[in-house]
């Protein structure tokens, strides 16, 4: 029989399970049934991989058995910062996924210096700000179930966002090195000779994120949305928390990646206004 039940009473039924709970075991493996069951489809790709010789059978079989052993540990972790009544965990799980968030976005461009420090303080600048406003206009609850699984989303779409502006941007001042030159020996400076790189970047970073909420709903539903519908709660309250999902991932990735464009400045450019060569002469 079908049960409905509301966005709060959702979360309290997941505060309900107990790992010390003789039958919690029982019913975790139960449930990794299903999980493991769906590995099939994962070898139809790697079936599929290796019949085009892509080579990529390997690395997918890595990547889901992270993906597996990951979503197994933070599973168990949460369930014992949800049981906290301290605020201190919330924010160490904050700093803690900013951080991998900052070093993953910073690989994606090696050769800028000090990238990972720079993608971090973006990243942390651009989520801090947009929850910090969710909180005071009692969006959500300063609680670790709704903060930790909110922060999370925002935090991995600024980092993908972020990532995206420290490699075209990077790209693009390097392919079009002799006009920005020419700019900075007019008098310009690195913010105005780098003007229309710097919009076309953000142009090309913002893009998926505002593509997808023109076609939320109509192509596809959200994750979080199908989640919780599935989760017993109500249509209505799974709409309301995925509108307010799309629109915290678009202010922080909108504060994040144009924090970066100011950060990178001194890694960029020399005090003397002139591009760094060394920066620039990595292929």
């Amino acid at each position: 029989m079908y049960r409905s039940y509301t966005l709060n009473q959702s979360w309290e039924i997941l505060g309900q399970i107990d790992p010390s709970d003789p039958t919690f075991w029982e019913e975790f493996a139960t449930g990794m049934l299903k999980p493991v069951a769906a590995m099939v489809v994962v070898a139809m790709a790697m079936a599929l991989s290796f019949s085009q010789k892509l080579a990529l059978e390997k690395e997918m079989l890595v990547a889901m058995a992270r993906a597996f052993l990951q979503l197994s540990i933070i599973g168990f972790v949460l369930q014992f910062i949800f049981s906290q009544k301290n605020a201190g965990w919330i924010l160490l799980a904050y700093l803690f996924m900013v951080s991998v968030a900052g070093y993953t976005a910073g690989e994606r461009a090696k050769h800028v210096p000090r990238g990972k420090y720079i993608a971090w303080m973006s990243i942390l600048a651009g989520t801090s700000v947009t929850m910090f406003l969710l909180v005071i206009l009692d969006v959500f609850p300063f609680t670790p179930r709704y903060i930790i699984p909110i922060t999370g989303m925002m935090v991995g779409d600024a980092m993908t966002v972020t990532g995206i502006t420290m490699k075209k941007l990077h790209e693009d001042v390097k392919m079009q090195r002799n006009l920005v030159e020419t700019a900075l020996s007019l008098g310009a400076t690195p913010r105005q000779a780098t003007l229309q790189q710097v919009k076309r970047t953000l142009i090309i970073a913002l893009s998926p994120n505002i593509d997808h909420a023109k076609t939320v709903g109509l192509i596809s539903l959200p994750g979080i949305m199908t989640g919780l519908i599935m989760g017993g709660a109500s249509p209505i309250e799974a709409v309301q928390l995925q509108i307010v999902v799309m629109n915290m991932m678009i202010g922080s990735s909108t504060v994040s990646s144009i924090l970066f464009t100011y950060l990178c400045w001194p890694a960029f450019f020399t005090k003397a206004y002139q591009l760094e060569y060394k920066v620039f002469s990595v292929d």
